[in-house]
């Protein structure tokens, strides 16, 4: 219950913070990645390549080079796949600037020490200073003495600075980085003052790659076992063992398009190489945070692009966190993944359309009951009410046509029933509260398609307080 009352008091405070802002800003991104040759490990190119292709949506606070399943010391030489990539924004990002009419950059001093605005996109020279190296070496074992690095001091500094949205830390290879970060602190502060570090950060492993491959059934090896068991109540960290095994497959399922409408589209398609293992196996850990109306990620049972999980026993049998290899969450996650596969795909492929003409289509903006942004709409209503959903004075920035779906997501809230919504297909739905619903919290998602090249989407997540 501790824990779950803090959880509650956390997405209270940064629901707060993002309220006194005019300007929505950016979530805070840190990628954990072992990016190498195309011929070890070309899935971190790949996705290296959609992250930058939104660089627009996340404020990128660090990339950080570091071990993996297939690299462990990890190649210094290595670093130079994650600059290639960087190098190819730097010509692209001028054309994707066009996608919201930017017409130049903000002074780097800028740049690096204010929040950065939902829409901006960062110089080139924003983005290599942000570029840093982690840990080399895998494991619980290394973490002390003589394993700093420039990624766990950056963690460090940018855990210290005055802003309230949270650190979400993306592993892609192994988050041992952050244990690193975690573990110095805590020589020179006190216990109140390393809770009050650790509540600033949210962490998505992509498994566990903290270890090479042919170990990886060994948890206690790794630091990650090390981070949940000690931080639990602290430390927000979701372990996923779905969604990136859909991202694979679905994109070996569906190559034939990545190697049309991705693959040498500008400069960054040149360096977006074939798949060995799968496709972006690590790109659900920043679609999770991805600012489009559908979840706030700060509560992982709200499904996102990132998919769905549950707090519960990780697959160690020892430790807890967010995660969705047991049934029947591994179910449910792994639906909602095939159901939004097509939409983030096209979505990534209408920007890198942008990438090389420098023109293309644009997402619908979402409007419900006279609301417009992102963050969940909160709603009260009582229980046998017949409750009205407007959803009419959205609209699309290129005039496409737009096209509307109602859905209810009932393993998020407290209401698991079905709902009954009227007009789920029209730009007003009715829901008829169920009698049975008094005290319960029901989600309902508003999901809006164009009709323009690749049908983008955009959405607005609905929660219903039933008094």
């Amino acid at each position: 219950m501790k824990r779950i009352l803090l959880f509650a008091s956390v997405i209270a405070c940064i629901t707060a913070s993002f309220a006194a802002h005019k300007t929505e800003l950016k979530p805070r991104l840190v990628v954990m990645t072992d990016i190498g040759p195309a011929d070890v490990e070309p899935d971190d190119n790949e996705s290296t390549v959609r992250l930058l292709s939104y660089a627009d949506r996340f404020e990128i606070e660090a990339i950080c080079t570091t071990i993996g399943w297939n690299c462990d010391p990890y190649p210094a030489e290595w670093a130079k796949y994650l600059y290639a990539v960087v190098d190819a924004y730097a010509t692209d990002v001028h054309n994707l600037m066009k996608r919201s009419n930017q017409k130049g950059f903000s002074p780097l001093q800028n740049e690096q020490s204010k929040p950065q605005p939902l829409g901006y996109w960062p110089s080139v020279d924003y983005i290599r200073s942000r570029c840093f190296k982690g840990s080399v070496r895998a494991g619980i074992g290394v973490i002390g003495e003589g394993n700093d690095s420039e990624g766990s001091n950056m963690l460090i500094q940018l855990a210290e600075e005055d802003d309230p949205r949270p650190i979400w830390v993306t592993s892609w290879g192994g988050s041992n980085t952050l244990a690193q970060a975690i573990w110095r602190y805590q020589q020179t502060h006190t216990p109140d003052e390393v809770k009050t570090f650790l509540r600033k950060f949210r962490i998505y492993t992509i498994t566990d790659q903290d270890m090479q491959w042919s170990m990886r059934m060994n948890r206690a090896y790794s630091s990650h076992q090390w981070m949940r068991r000690e931080f639990q109540d602290d430390l927000l960290f979701i372990w996923d063992e779905s969604a990136w095994l859909n991202q694979n497959d679905l994109g070996k399922q569906n190559w034939d398009k990545y190697a049309r409408q991705i693959q040498g589209k500008g400069a960054m398609g040149k360096v977006y190489p074939t798949y060995k293992w799968g496709v972006e196996g690590d790109t659900p850990s920043f679609l999770h945070l991805m600012p489009n109306g559908l979840n706030n990620p700060d509560d992982p049972t709200q499904v996102g692009w990132g998919g769905y999980h549950k707090f519960g026993l990780c697959p160690d049998s020892l430790t807890y966190a967010w995660t969705n290899w047991q049934q029947p969450m591994k179910d449910a996650s792994d639906t909602y993944e095939k159901h939004f596969y097509p939409d983030e795909y096209n979505d990534f492929a209408a920007r890198m359309e942008w990438a090389d003409k420098g023109t293309g289509n644009k997402n619908p903006v979402v409007i419900v009951n006279g609301q417009r942004g992102i963050a969940p709409i909160t709603m009260k209503a009582k229980a046998g009410q017949t409750l009205k959903l407007n959803a009419s004075k959205s609209f699309d920035p290129d005039t496409d046509a737009l096209h509307f779906r109602w859905w209810q997501q009932p393993e998020a809230g407290t209401y698991s029933k079905a709902l009954s919504i009227n007009g789920s297909d029209q730009t007003v739905a009715s829901i008829q509260i169920p009698n049975d619903a008094k005290g319960q919290t029901l989600h309902v998602i508003c999901e809006v398609h164009d009709n323009g090249p690749f049908k983008l989407v955009s959405y607005r997540r609905i929660i219903i307080n039933v008094q």
